[in-house]
Order: structure tokens, then C-alpha cells, then sequence
């Protein structure tokens, strides 16, 4: 065991949306801070998301299995490295409803409220936004939540086939708007990210000590319980012990919470922080569909992400309950998501030779539905000796499947318009869901609320049990939107960040 002689401020563990931006914001005030990440920093050639050969390898799978709810072992989509899985986001980032602060009543049961408003989170909404640069319009979107101004950045050009596909949907009554982007100046990674935005402003202060190849296998406690006093880490075969006057957890709501399972010791039999038996409850994943829509003459493929769609976010004309959102996937081949999952393809992609791939990719335009689910207790992950052990059932399954059907059935009325030029008529609209494997969108596991026996942490991200240990990531969360969580857990971050300032 190698003791670390210095002692830190504050412990990171992590560096995606949540811990690449609390050490960005730390570093603003000259604080000592060590960030622990369990991978490398990515060669840009292997960030590159684009082409057939995300059919071909299993480049964003770590070598290690977590078990099912079948118990079987599956390979998750989790990317280890500098900015996490933030790497393959997509890079869309958009502010939750005001009202899903609130009690959100579904097609069965309701979300929680979160204890916190809108007007709480507002502010920090605009900061993500520009330390993110968020390039978008407001006002396109009826659902979108009040602001004080638009964007500081423009949208983004959008391709002319999808500008001509706006048209269409506008002729149906359908409003789709611009969506807010993340992007970058670099020419390998457009698409922003945690390290270009966090982890990489976070490294010129010299107070910030970053520690890549570092996995974290157990936090270490006072003797009475409520003090973290050491993290123990992994590095090239060694174990190390880095100290801290704080530490953040920030790995992720799969790892935060199976880390604090692990480190169950003493005062805490059952996991650290667990004496609510909530680590690891509540996990939620939304409902995620990809529908391919053929595209009347060829050259797609590459293309970013770009129009949203919430008509139906809060329901329709035949249901008072939400649906949930729609947003354009861009090109196939540009898609991580779309890889693990692609609709109909998941055996032939493997097998077609590439150019027949390409071929195809051209030619599709891509959709994801995305619908919210409730956090159920029984919905958890567990140990199974030193593995990841998962249980989970969607619920809400009946609203998303309205979603999908109700979409296909506007793609269906923008293609029998004969002023629509861009696509062509289809028998069918191939769609599959993603399935268990695709976490990097998980959230829920160390819930957030002012009451210890229904909650791990409390609003300011800071363990019931143990005083000096924070949460800094979607694991916090209380209940799951239809639009992606990103710029919720990055607001969030930078929340908790000024409010360890305040502490040091």
C-alpha cells in the first residue's frame, strides 16, 4: 500500500458530465484538488464516432461483464477515459420542464417531486450553458421552460434536408425547433464534452492534480462512520491511499452507487451511506427507440443531430398523460447509440461488408423517441461478489408505445405530402429499443432529498451519513425526464461545486 503524503481539499472521483464540471468550477478558486479517473485520455483516432466500424468493434464496451436481470452477463456501453461517457453523447443538451420539477402524474403512478424548483436550478442552467457552449434559439419550442435570454451562441446550420423535412412537418402542424447543441472548436471532436469543457480548463490551474488509470475500489471511514478519511485507488497494480478534506463522487449513477456498496465496512454494514437501503434503488433508464426513415436520394450518413420535436411531450389528442419527446439522430454512422442498438440490423450490420453499410446509412434518416420512466425501488443494482449485478423493468411502456406509433404515423403524413421531396414513401419504418446495455443514461441510484430514510444525499449533493462525502452525479436525481438529463447534471454539478467553496 502506497500512502500519498499530500493531503487534498477535495477528492473528485470522476470525470464526466458531473465530475469534469465540479473540478473545472473548483479550480476557479485556487483550492487543492486531486481527480481520480479510472481511464485514460482517448487518441483522438479512437474518439472518432463516425463510420461503419461502430457496427464492427466493441470500442465502447470496457473488458469487464455486469450481470442482468436474466442473470446473464452482458457487456455494458460505458466508456472509461477523460470526460466519460460524455464522449459519445451526442452532445445535446436541454433544460428539463419546469413541471418535472414537480410531481409528474403518468400513464400509471407519478415521479416525485424533486424538492428543489426550476428557479432553483435556473441559474446554473445558464452557467452550464456557457461553460458548454450550447449553440441554440429559444422560443421554437412550445414546451421549453421560461429563460432570461436566448442563447449566447446561434444554432448551428442544419442540413438542407432536414431545413426541407421542417417544412413538412410545419405543413402538418408539426413544430420542430433547433436543438441546443454542445460544440467545440476541434476539428477531431466537434461534439463539446466534459474534458473539453471541464477536465481540460481544470488542468491549468496547477492546484488540480488529475490521476488517469486510477480505479477506485473503496472509500475508508473514521472509526466512528461519518468522515471519509481515505480513498483507495488501484493504479498500474498498486494500491494507493489519497486523503481529503472532501470527497465528491462523481463515477456515474452505475458505479457511485455499486463504489459505496463496496466500501460497506463498521458503522456501515450494508454499503456506505446505505442505512436508508436506497443506494442502488430507483434506477432509471429512459425508453429509448431508434426509427430509420428512407431518404429520397443519397449522401447521409455523417450528419449531426438537429431537430427536436415535443408536441406530444405532455400527450395528445387522444391521451392526457406524456408521451415524451422526439429528436433527430443524425447519420447512422455518427451515432454510438444508434450502434448498439440499430433497428432491425443488429445481426445483419455485423455481417453486410461496409460498402453495403454505407450504402444503406446514406440513405436513412434516424429518429429517437425518447420517453420518462418512475423510479421503482425494485429496479436496483447489486453486488454479485465484486460484479455488477442488475435488476430492471420498464414501466411506462404504454406511453412510449403511443409515442413511436404516433410518430410513425407523421412520418408517414410528411411522406404522402406530395410537396415533400426529401423522402420516400416506405412499407415499413424499422425501429428497435435500446436495450440494457446502453447506461451511459442511468440515473436515480442515490436519490437526492431532504428525508435520510427515503434518500442518500441531501439537496446539496452531501451524504445523510457521512458528512464529508458529496454526489455529483445523475445517480442524484429523483425522477427521469423524456429529454436527456446532461445539462441537468452539469447545472447540478456546478450547483454543488459553489456550495463546497462555501465549505473550504
Amino acid at each position: 500500500m502506497i500512502i500519498e503524503d499530500r493531503h487534498y481539499d477535495v477528492i473528485v472521483i470522476g470525470t464526466g458530465a458531473g465530475g469534469g464540471t465540479l473540478a473545472a468550477e473548483l479550480a476557479d478558486g485556487g483550492r487543492s484538488v486531486l481527480v481520480l479517473e479510472r481511464g485514460q485520455s482517448i487518441p483522438p483516432e479512437d474518439l472518432k464516432t463516425s463510420g461503419t466500424e461502430l457496427f464492427r468493434k466493441e470500442r465502447f464496451h470496457p473488458k469487464e461483464s455486469w450481470f442482468g436481470t436474466d442473470g446473464d452477463p452482458f457487456p455494458p456501453q460505458m466508456l472509461y477515459g477523460l470526460g466519460g461517457n460524455t464522449k459519445i453523447w451526442g452532445g445535446v443538451l436541454e433544460r428539463m420542464r419546469e413541471q418535472e420539477f414537480g410531481a409528474v402524474r403518468l400513464q400509471k403512478g407519478s415521479t416525485p417531486a424533486w424538492e428543489l424548483t426550476y428557479a432553483d436550478l435556473a441559474p446554473y442552467y445558464d452557467r452550464a450553458e456557457r461553460r458548454y457552449q450550447v449553440h441554440g434559439k429559444a422560443g421554437l419550442d412550445p414546451t421549453e421552460p421560461s429563460r432570461l435570454a436566448d442563447y449566447d451562441l446561434a444554432s448551428r446550420p442544419i442540413e438542407p434536408v432536414m431545413e426541407e423535412l421542417r417544412a413538412a412537418f410545419e405543413r402538418q402542424g408539426i413544430r420542430a425547433y433547433d436543438l441546443p447543441m454542445s460544440w467545440s472548436e476541434s476539428q477531431t471532436h466537434p461534439c463539446g464534452d466534459a474534458e473539453q469543457f471541464g477536465v481540460i480548463p481544470a488542468q491549468t490551474n496547477p492546484a488540480i492534480t488529475i490521476r488517469t488509470g486510477a480505479r477506485v475500489r473503496q472509500l475508508h471511514t473514521n472509526p466512528s462512520g461519518n468522515q471519509v478519511k481515505a480513498v483507495e485507488a488501484e493504479i498500474d497494480g498498486d494500491r494507493w491511499l489519497f486523503r481529503s478534506h472532501l470527497v465528491v463522487l462523481a463515477a456515474g449513477a452505475i458505479n457511485t452507487a455499486a463504489l459505496l456498496l463496496r466500501s460497506g465496512e463498521g458503522r456501515h454494514p450494508h454499503g456506505l451511506s446505505n442505512g436508508s437501503d436506497q443506494v442502488g434503488r430507483n434506477l432509471m433508464k429512459p425508453q429509448l427507440t431508434s426509427i430509420l426513415q428512407l431518404a429520397a436520394r443519397s449522401g447521409r450518413g455523417h450528419d449531426a443531430r438537429s431537430l427536436g420535436i415535443n408536441d406530444f411531450y405532455w400527450g395528445d389528442k387522444n391521451v392526457d398523460f406524456p408521451l415524451g419527446h422526439i429528436q433527430s439522430g443524425g447519420g447512422v454512422l455518427q451515432d454510438a447509440l444508434f450502434a448498439e442498438s440499430p433497428p432491425v440490423l443488429s445481426l445483419v450490420s455485423k455481417l453486410m461488408p461496409d460498402f453495403g453499410l454505407e450504402q444503406l446509412a446514406a440513405r436513412s434518416i434516424t429518429w429517437w423517441a425518447m420517453t420518462a420512466v418512475a423510479p421503482d425501488a425494485h429496479n436496483r443494482i447489486s453486488l454479485r461478489g465484486d460484479q455488477v449485478q442488475i435488476h430492471y423493468e420498464a414501466n411506462n411502456l404504454e406511453a412510449h408505445d403511443r409515442l413511436v406509433y404516433r410518430w410513425i404515423d407523421c412520418l408517414k403524413a410528411v411522406e404522402s405530402d406530395p410537396l415533400t421531396q426529401v423522402v420516400k414513401t416506405a412499407p415499413t419504418h424499422p425501429r428497435g429499443q435500446s436495450p440494457l446495455s446502453v447506461l451511459g443514461v442511468a440515473l436515480g441510484t442515490c436519490r437526492m432529498g431532504t428525508n435520510p430514510a427515503t434518500s442518500v444525499v441531501n439537496l446539496q449533493g452531501q451524504s445523510h451519513e457521512v458528512s464529508n462525502l458529496f454526489i455529483a452525479d445523475a445517480s442524484v436525481l429523483p425522477s427521469c425526464p423524456s429529454v436527456g438529463i446532461g445539462l441537468t447534471v452539469i447545472a447540478n454539478a456546478i450547483r454543488i461545486a459553489d456550495h463546497l467553496k462555501e465549505l473550504l
